[in-house]
């Protein structure tokens, strides 16, 4: 399967860090992390057909582990950035 790359920039808050921690390491690296005050932000580069399905794929690894986990997002891929509220649609604009 072929996909575009696609940059991630995301802020995840959650009632459980640690487990939160663990499975995000496990998606996007380690290195992709940082730790904030309500939760992470992420900061990487992911591989897939489009941003919906990447943000849907992303979003419910994270529900397993809590669900109470909320995902902001911002997908950018060819010049176009596709945001994201959970598993909503916020919007498209040029990069």
């Amino acid at each position: 399967m072929t996909g575009k790359t696609f940059g991630l920039k995301a802020e995840i808050t959650t009632a459980d860090p640690d487990g939160i921690e663990a499975a995000l390491a496990d998606l996007v690296g380690v290195n992709a992390i940082l730790k904030t005050d309500r939760g992470f932000r992420v900061n990487t580069t992911m591989t897939g057909e489009n941003a919906r399905d990447l943000n849907r794929s992303l979003l419910a690894a994270l529900r397993r582990v809590s669900k109470m986990t909320t995902l902001r997002a911002e997908w950018t891929a060819d010049g176009v950035t596709e945001r994201f509220f959970d598993y909503v649609p916020r919007g498209v604009r040029e990069a």
